[in-house]
């Protein structure tokens, strides 16, 4: 296991729409594995593996409760409507204002190949539409309203 270094808004891979998987091998595993310990030390809620440099639709989630590990994961669900501050571990110290759902459900697949879902709402709802954004090149940069400022983000505290 280990740390990989996290790729910032001005690195080309950030931008790609990424290949699913299809080998389900200890190279996937190793990823999986790495990428969690790479959230954990960042200190952050999710992880995409375009943010590690890694092409392929892997995303891992810490719901608090668990560390989900979604491979090729598909938006089945959503419902309702957050709007609020969100970050991310590529575009360090900033934070946008962004419309997201409420809830959402993917779909994926484990890193054995098998099919489950999952949901998830408020944060880890927002956190899954996030994430599967970076799998098609997308940033919240992209999709935000406006950035925050310090004062709004001081006072959101």
């Amino acid at each position: 296991m280990g740390i990989r270094n996290i790729l910032t808004d001005k690195e080309p891979a950030l931008h790609k729409v990424c290949k699913p998987v299809r080998s389900f091998d200890s190279r996937l595993h190793k990823l999986l594995d790495d990428m969690k310990d790479t959230l954990l030390e960042a200190n952050g809620v999710g992880l995409a593996a375009p943010q590690v440099g890694i092409l392929r639709r892997v995303v891992i989630v810490d719901t608090g409760e668990e560390m989900l590990e979604l491979i090729n994961p598909e938006l089945v669900e959503t419902d309702g409507e957050q709007v609020g501050p969100e970050g991310c571990l590529s575009v360090p110290g900033r934070y946008g204002l962004v419309k997201r759902p409420y809830y959402a459900k993917v779909r994926a697949q484990d890193r054995f190949g098998d099919w489950f879902e999952a949901e998830g709402e408020e944060l880890i709802g927002r956190c899954f539409c996030h994430e599967l954004d970076h799998l098609d090149g997308i940033l919240y940069t992209q999709v935000m309203e406006r950035f925050l400022t310090e004062e709004e983000l001081a006072a959101d505290e």
